[in-house]
């Protein structure tokens, strides 16, 4: 399989964006990624685009093709790509494989998700729907309450406290007063406020769950070898994994750890001839702060029952052991479920790069977690600087 490099990267702020359609934040994003590489919209063979609700919540389906024409990339392939929260990192993995297979040579992956407009309870019900609906969607648990379970368990088994989960937060919150694009930029919030918000799902508060929010990410990958062709700072995928995983709850046998981000990352790393000690930065899929101790573990960055306590001593914050989250994550930088996948790697191509807006010292090895549902599916991309 051929290497494959990022020439390009493009992102919206997230937030709530209004009078801004589902189409007008894919085209931002695109089209920001195609300047950063030098590329013409001509020159792109294969579009694949991430978008988990348009249908239920921005009323809009058909956007991989609706964004190509906008775009003017012609009768090229243009292929929405939904695996819930997922849908980005398993778009990016998509365009990888064509290019890494020899199918094509120049791809834009881009993901999208215009979730404001909607009430809470319309988003909710559409979120939900990224649960095994015969199973488990009837009973009413939601994925706050799915996280919920998750937290309680993990505090039980390893003694973590609710002091663990609100560093987590509070570290995110922190980062993302240093990010121009997040959500909660220039709302910063003490610890003392975020320890004693309002309660969600027993234990997770308000600060502990990701935002509803809008936006669109986007990247221009390229086949390594002619990446020197276009302009900007290439960023190499050293390795690239996607993992099935249990669907609900009653089937996992570890409400402690997510299958499908094991195997992917094992995968991944090992293509990648890397481990997780030589990670410097990752963002990782912390849509509750309870998510982000997991996949801290799971990706074999902390040891078992361990990410808590360390996250709570700094471990985790930029200038630490390794820097998790510096674009503010999913809690902070906000979760508009397309585009997540591929806002992290646009947050990780930067700081690789040396560009980034949180810049972690001397990054040259970064690790992207993207998950859908309650662990369905996992991808794990490990990028290297040149």
């Amino acid at each position: 399989m051929r290497q494959v490099s990022i020439i390009g990267v493009g992102c919206t702020p997230f937030g709530k964006l209004k009078g801004r359609s589902i189409k007008d934040l894919a085209l931002e994003a695109c089209r920001e990624a195609l300047s950063d590489a030098g590329v013409a919209p001509s020159q792109i063979e294969a579009f694949y685009l991430g978008n988990f609700a348009g249908g239920m919540l921005a009323r809009q389906e058909l956007t991989a093709a609706l964004v190509a024409g906008a775009l003017g990339i012609g009768a090229v392939p243009a292929t929405r790509v939904e695996g819930a929260c997922a849908s980005g990192g398993i778009a990016l993995r998509h365009g990888y494989l064509m290019i890494a297979a020899g199918c094509c040579d120049v791809v834009l992956v881009a993901g999208v998700e215009k979730m404001t407009q909607a009430g809470t309870e319309e988003v909710t019900a559409a979120l939900t729907a990224a649960a095994d609906r015969q199973a488990e969607g009837s009973t009413g648990l939601s994925f706050p309450g799915f996280f919920a379970a998750v937290a309680r368990r993990y505090m039980h088994e390893y003694g973590a406290t609710l002091d663990h989960l609100s560093a987590v937060a509070y570290k995110s919150r922190e980062n993302a007063q240093r990010n121009p694009r997040a959500h909660f930029y220039g709302k910063p919030a003490a610890l003392d406020a975020i320890s004693h918000s309002r309660l969600i799902a027993d234990p997770l508060r308000l600060y502990d769950c990701s935002p509803i929010s809008d936006g669109a990410s986007a990247l221009v990958l390229v086949a390594s070898e002619r990446a020197k062709e276009f302009g900007g700072q290439p960023v190499d995928i050293l390795g690239s994994a996607q993992a099935t995983g249990s669907t609900t709850i009653q089937e996992m046998d570890d409400l402690c750890s997510l299958q499908a981000v094991v195997k992917a990352a094992s995968q991944a790393y090992e293509q990648a001839g890397v481990g997780p000690e030589d990670v410097d930065v990752a963002e990782v899929h912390d849509c509750f702060s309870i998510a982000e101790l997991i996949a801290l573990e799971d990706l074999g960055i902390m040891p078992r029952g361990e990410a808590g306590p360390r996250a709570a001593a700094g471990e985790t914050r930029v200038g630490g052991r390794v820097a998790v989250n510096p674009s503010g994550g999913l809690l902070s930088k906000g979760h508009p479920i397309g585009a997540t996948g591929v806002a992290q790697v646009f947050e990780v191509v930067r700081q690789l790069r040396g560009e980034a807006d949180n810049q972690v010292p001397h990054a040259r090895i970064g690790l992207t977690h993207n998950v859908g549902g309650c662990g369905g599916v996992a991808t794990v991309h490990i990028l290297g600087a040149r």
